[in-house]
């Protein structure tokens, strides 16, 4: 009986965590380096996630900013910061959550220090994204979902 216990034991591993693709532009330097800096920060996070196999995912967490000065486009920064994820014996209501919050939690991390680097390596401030509440995130996501599925279930 113990065997059969073990055998059913929810298992989650990071396999890799990894920069999938990034994406640094300064398209009006150097004359923006001349101006009085006032920036105003457009931030934007998605998710994807790829089925690899039965228990491993490949979850990619893209972060999009474009900071502007005095309406001029200062710099556009993209990151997929990505991670193969294990989860064994999760049921189909856990897998969500783990996928859609969980894994992007971990990711982020990453994704802001790759932020930060190509900021500062482009001449600009640092800027430090603040932490990301994921779990409101993905709650969120889930009750547009259920508002998307309600609209076209009346239209029927």
């Amino acid at each position: 009986m113990a065997e059969e216990n073990n055998a059913q034991e929810k298992q989650f591993s990071i396999q890799k965590v990894y920069t999938k693709d990034l994406s640094f532009e300064t398209p009006n330097a150097p004359k923006i380096f001349r101006e009085k800096w006032e920036p105003v920060v457009d931030f934007n996070l998605g998710t994807h996630v790829d089925k690899l196999d039965e228990t491993v995912f490949e979850v990619i967490l893209t972060v999009t900013i474009t900071v502007k000065s005095a309406d001029t486009t200062a710099y556009l920064v993209e990151v997929n910061q990505a991670g193969i994820f294990t989860l064994d014996n999760f049921t189909e209501q856990e897998i969500g959550p783990m996928l859609g919050s969980f894994c992007p939690n971990i990711l982020f991390p990453y994704a802001r220090e790759v932020v930060s680097d190509l900021v500062a390596k482009g001449g600009f401030p640092q800027l430090l994204l603040a932490p990301v509440n994921f779990d409101a995130l993905y709650g969120q996501h889930l009750q547009q979902l259920q508002q998307q599925a309600a609209g076209s279930n009346s239209i029927n």
